[in-house]
Parts: structure tokens; C-alpha cells; sequence
């Protein structure tokens, strides 16, 4: 412990940023979830057609807002959906806002998103 009253405030800072942050399939319930130090902190819900995964709902809880949460899950559930091989659409949103700034990912939208 520092005994400086702004280091430790920097140190308690820097803590929180090295919370754990997972993000993970739930095929289950057909959403991508990201977990901050080991408690749920949101996801996106996704709807299979075909070869075709459409997200539709993207939400992040009001306690994890600022932490770039919402961007680390779009990220990793676009990544994954590509590495298996899936087209995308964007009807959530928060993932069509994702793609728009992120064009790696326009070559594995489909029209139905207006992405292409």
C-alpha cells in the first residue's frame, strides 16, 4: 500500500483495470456474454438461419458502462462468427454502429443489414 493518498487512488484504479474480462458463446441461449471480473456484464443475442448469425440485442449493464465492454463483445462474437465460417447481420443497433467503424467486417455481412 502507498501511503501517498493519490497513489493509492491510481493503484485502486489500475486494480480495476485488470479485472478479468471473458467474453463467451452461450449457444444455449443464443447470445455472446462478457463477463467482468467473473460476474455477467452484458451480451448481444443472435438469431442462426442458415449459415447466417443475426444480432439482434445488445446490452450492457449500467455498473460496467465506460469500460469499452460493449466494443470487447461485439469484437470477439463478430470474430468468432467469422472463424466458424458465418455470414452476419446487424439488425441490433449497437453491432451495425460496430461493423460501420470496423470494415474488416464488411466482406462477411449480408444485404439484409444494409451493411454491404
Amino acid at each position: 500500500m502507498s501511503k501517498h493518498p493519490v497513489r493509492a487512488q491510481k493503484e485502486e484504479a489500475a486494480m480495476t483495470d485488470l479485472a478479468e474480462i471473458k467474453v463467451a458463446r452461450n449457444a444455449e441461449q443464443n447470445r455472446y456474454e462478457i463477463f467482468y471480473g467473473g460476474g455477467l456484464a452484458g451480451f448481444t443475442e443472435y438469431v442462426e438461419r442458415g449459415n447466417d448469425s443475426d444480432f439482434v440485442h445488445t446490452e450492457i449493464d449500467k455498473a460496467f458502462e465506460g469500460k469499452g465492454l460493449g466494443s470487447k463483445l461485439a469484437k470477439e462474437a463478430l470474430d468468432d462468427v467469422v472463424a466458424r465460417g458465418r455470414t452476419i447481420t446487424a439488425h441490433c443497433p449497437f453491432i451495425k454502429a460496430y461493423v460501420g467503424k470496423h470494415p474488416e467486417y464488411e466482406q462477411h455481412m449480408t444485404a439484409k443489414s444494409g451493411q454491404r
